[in-house]
């Protein structure tokens, strides 16, 4: 038994299945300081047609509350349009992740119509209100363009209270906890509309666990020992009923199973009696394994707690 099943008093075992998450590719026109899949532009691996239309048939047999669609920037796998197609006709409810710029890439202009069309939810990274905090986490001018298709967005009715949904989500610039989510989301939309005219639905909060990019600048500032202890310091014993990878399965771009993105990033695949490849999935088995886990892991449970959904305990 690791530390971090030692912390909660035994293995973490899966719940439900109410989450199909696919990560479609690690390219990304951006390269963030706290990405944990390290992805940039020169990451070539994306998810094939073959691929996802194996996803589709799973999401027809096992009908998720949600289908979250992530990457590196979605937009960049040329399939997408055509998966999400899939998945809309057979009534599910999806969502993709997005950085906003990824929009704004040659041939990429029409994807904000296409999701309103489709009405797809949509999850922004914007992980400050301030340009200068933005462009240093992802690049310059990333902001002037989030801005834009913001702005762009609310013009095709996200973010309007009529059901296309645009959530921005929040990380940490430093190795920090997440402020208040309900507090932290008041001075988002208080800043933005003032600021920018720009209205969205939730602010989630999602802590920088201690994997990829953000671990190696841990690493070099000698501060990973001490973001850890803080981790640690910080457990939370009711978020566990709520962490994210006892209710969600994740695929890897390749068609890897996994419980979470993060053990995606880390290369920890399933427990060795649970499916570990789409062509293996079986619901029973599924929601019945152990989870595997690592000191990663208390990074979901420190404070507030931390997922995909943002935080877990208001």
């Amino acid at each position: 038994m690791n530390a971090f099943d030692k912390k909660i008093g035994g293995p973490l075992l899966a719940a439900d299945l109410d989450i199909l998450q696919v990560n479609v590719g690690l390219k990304c026109n951006q390269a963030c300081i706290h990405c944990h899949l390290e992805c940039s532009p020169a990451r070539e691996e994306l998810m094939d047609r073959a691929t996802m239309e194996r996803i589709v048939s799973l999401a027809e047999s096992v009908r998720p509350g949600l289908v979250d669609i992530t990457g590196g920037a979605p937009e960049l796998n040329p399939h997408l349009k055509d998966f999400i197609t899939a998945l809309t006709d057979l009534g599910l409810v999806v969502q993709s992740r997005t950085n906003l710029s990824a929009m704004e890439e040659p041939g990429m202009d029409g994807y904000p119509e296409f999701f309103a069309e489709k009405g797809v939810g949509l999850v922004a990274s914007m992980p400050c209100y301030l340009e200068e905090n933005v462009n240093r986490m992802r690049g310059e001018r990333c902001y002037a363009s989030s801005i834009r298709m913001l702005k762009r967005l609310n013009g095709l009715g996200y973010g309007q209270g009529n059901g296309l949904t645009l959530d921005l989500v929040f990380n940490p610039g430093g190795p920090d906890l997440p402020p208040d989510q309900k507090c932290l989301e008041d001075a988002y939309k208080r800043e933005m509309l003032d600021r920018h005219g720009v209205a969205f639905d939730r602010l989630l909060t999602i802590t920088n666990l201690p994997v990829g990019r953000f671990m190696l600048m841990l690493e070099e500032q000698g501060r990973d020992g001490e973001y850890l202890e803080l981790l640690d310091g910080s457990f939370n014993p009711a978020t566990v009923d709520g962490l994210m990878c006892r209710h969600q399965v994740n695929v890897g771009w390749d068609g890897r199973l996994y419980d979470c993105d993060f053990n995606q990033a880390l290369n920890l695949g399933t427990a060795p009696d649970a499916p570990d490849r789409l062509g293996d999935f079986d619901l029973a088995a599924w929601v019945r394994r152990r989870i595997v886990t690592g000191p990663h892991c208390l990074g979901c449970t420190a404070g507030a707690g931390s997922s995909c959904g943002g935080a877990i305990k208001a």
